[in-house]
């Protein structure tokens, strides 16, 4: 177990805003950091961080937390898990309280998973540069026919693997891991009752996240032997997850970030020699068709993406269903055609890096365009596949999200295809209408499908009674100014009142908001309804009543509870930034601590209110069943309390129900 002076080590390093900055792109807002949210699909940023608070909340899906909880939610982590990552990222050595026993298979097994990986990477490099074969052979041939340098070829852990059947297995084995994480992360294969290397005479190219962790391995054969695959690749495992994956964004991601665009190439070496050219902000799909995941990781740092093709028509083609689901996310498409016979690799390795920069720049087009100039020279003369390319162009731009592009686009391609501008609009607007038309469809047949299966038995009342809203703004209150002042006005019980029996005096008190409120909730002895609300009122009120400690909103933001200090840190952003009214003649805009007397007492009356009527409603449906059962005693003992619970509802209306007159 990590003890409690490393993990205040942790939390004392760790800026949230360095940490999140890693997987998402974040631009200066007011006070806070505002970004596109990794946990759901977005186009407009509503993804928030405050350094100085140092918490972070999506203003769209609702996600909120401090630094532990994004790490767990992001890397989908274990509380340990993100506690060692923020560790390891700020160079703080873990202490231990004691060996923890009982610590969660799956935490064991994907750190297993990790650790043999790491493990691998060293055996792999170590066979690269300390070998005979691996020196002769695979040394020069990343050398001499790719033109790595030493410098590339070591920040990309590139290694080799010898022809040894078991090399790795023995080496592991010798070092005491578990067999089965080699089996688990598919660097042993086991085939009757017999284990084996997987990758053997190979190039190796691990496959890091986008935090650096090795989750998979690439392996290139050397030699010329059709009955082998060229690559092999590790398969999917609780850590490697290929749609999930995109080579080169652990070393891309900054680059992406810095220069607004993400430059998409096909193979490893594509992207190292594209890399060793200069050109760092370059990804690759590792072979796999382009999937949606894999897009959204690319739009956490641009909305732009340059695809790098080979002079292969059939491979342009081929990938265009790719490049349509890229363009449905809103993003920005442009395709670089490289010459006949050249792909990015060759290219990188036959010319200079400022003649590779200078012909990317100089040739990067448009996709639209350049998908209609490629199809139309094949159909121009031909008005039957002219008219079914024009849909198929229609299709593509039906998928852009943005009505503006979308007109751009058909603008451009009427002048292209000579076809009236017109015409263009009349098919987009039929696509755009018969996908409406099917989404409705779908909705409406869902909406029967489901409407079919009521259980009558099941049936309830809609909540309307919930209070949560009125939970959530008592605990907000009580972080934020738990500890400011509040005047009221007493009746003097010393005051001399002989002479007039109907006039008294009063005195003035100051008191705590946090005194205000735990005192009014506690002396009428009611509950949150939720738990967590609840178990933050609690720990709030022990503090004051037996430290005379106001605990302030950090003590909770960084609660070692994750349901705590999410809903801490979603309470404590606000999606509203006050405009600057400074200088603006008869405009004065009064803030929340200046109504703070009014604001308190209204969210208690509120609270109060809806808890009283949910207790109505419940005493109501206990009477309808006690008179239905014939249970004459318990139905007066209901009656009664209808009574109380009436009078109480009176009062609060009456505004009347609060122990003190505030001023």
């Amino acid at each position: 177990m990590i003890s409690k002076v490393t993990i205040q080590r942790i939390l004392d390093a760790a800026r949230i805003e360095e940490v999140i900055n890693d997987f998402v792109t974040l631009k200066k807002r007011g006070a806070n950091l505002i970004g596109l949210c990794p946990f759901h699909n977005e186009k407009t940023p509503s993804f928030s961080v405050s350094p100085s608070k140092g918490i972070y909340k999506c203003f769209g899906c609702g996600k909120a937390g401090n630094v532990i909880n994004f790490i767990m939610e992001h890397e989908h982590y274990s509380y340990p898990e993100a506690l060692r990552y923020l560790a390891q990222k700020y160079n703080i050595d873990i202490e231990e309280d004691e060996q923890d026993f009982e610590k969660d298979e799956r935490e064991n097994e994907r750190e297993g998973m990790f650790m043999i990986n790491f493990f691998a990477t060293e055996y792999f490099t170590d066979k690269l540069f300390n070998t005979e074969d691996g020196k002769a052979i695979a040394l020069t041939y990343l050398k001499d026919k790719r033109g790595f340098s030493d410098d590339i070829i070591k920040l990309f852990q590139l290694g080799y693997s010898t022809n040894e059947w078991d090399g790795l297995l023995k080496a592991a084995t010798e070092r005491g891991f578990n067999s089965q994480f080699l089996l688990k992360t598919g660097l042993v294969i086991e085939k009757e009752n017999k284990k084996y290397d997987l990758f053997r005479g190979r190039i190796i190219f691990p496959i890091h996240n986008i935090v650096g962790r090795i989750v998979g391995f690439g392996g290139r054969i050397l030699t010329n032997d059709k009955s082998k695959p060229k690559y092999v690749n590790s398969p999917e495992s609780e850590i490697y997850n290929k749609s999930n994956i995109l080579y080169g964004i652990f070393f891309a991601k900054n680059a992406i970030s810095a220069r607004n665009n993400c430059f998409l190439v096909e193979g490893y070496t594509d992207v190292i020699s594209l890399f060793q050219a200069g050109i760092k902000n370059v990804v690759a799909s590792s072979g796999t068709s382009l999937t949606s995941e894999q897009i959204k990781l690319i739009r956490r740092y641009t909305s732009n993406i340059t695809i790098l093709y080979d002079g292969d028509e059939a491979g342009i083609k081929a990938s265009f269903r790719g490049i349509d689901m890229i363009l449905s996310e809103g993003m920005n498409v442009k395709v670089v055609l490289f010459p006949q016979g050249e792909d990015p690799d060759s290219f990188a390795q036959n010319h200079r890096p400022a003649k590779v920069q200078e012909y990317i720049t100089q040739n990067a087009k448009d996709f639209v365009i350049f998908k209609t100039n490629l199809m139309l020279d094949k159909v121009a003369h031909d008005p039957v596949k002219k008219a079914v390319l024009v849909k198929e162009i229609i299709q593509t731009i039906s998928l852009i999200p943005d009505s503006i592009t979308r007109s751009f686009y058909i603008k451009e391609c009427s002048n292209i295809m000579n076809v009236s501008e017109q015409a263009l609009l009349n098919e987009l607007n039929k696509q755009l209408n018969n996908k409406a038309k099917k989404n409705i469809y779908i909705s409406q047949n869902f909406d029967d499908f489901t409407s079919s299966f009521v259980i009558p038995e099941q049936q309830s009342v809609p909540e309307i009674f919930d209070s949560t809203p009125q939970e959530k703004e008592i605990i907000r209150i009580l972080l934020n100014y738990g500890s400011k002042k509040l005047l009221f006005l007493v009746p003097d019980e010393n005051a001399n009142n002989e002479g007039n029996s109907n006039k008294k005096h009063f005195i003035e008190v100051s008191i705590t908001v946090a005194e205000y409120v735990i005192n009014e909730i506690e002396r009428d002895n009611i509950t949150f309804s939720e738990p967590v609300c609840q178990k933050i009122f609690n720990e709030y009120s022990d503090a004051l009543k037996q430290n005379n400690v106001i605990l302030d909103s950090n003590h909770f933001s960084l609660h070692k509870d994750p349901d705590v200090s999410k809903v801490v840190s979603a309470l404590l952003i606000s999606p509203y930034n006050l405009a600057n009214w400074q200088g603006k003649p008869k405009i004065y805009v009064p803030s929340e601590e200046e109504n703070l007397k009014k604001i308190v007492e209204t969210v208690i009356l509120s609270f109060k209110s809806k808890r009283v009527e949910k207790q109505i409603q419940e005493n109501k449906e206990k009477m309808i069943k006690a008179q239905a059962e014939g249970n004459e005693e318990l139905l007066m003992q209901l009656m009664m309390h209808k009574k109380i619970l009436d009078n109480l509802k009176k009062l609060i209306n009456a505004d009347k129900l609060g122990r003190v007159i505030i001023r």
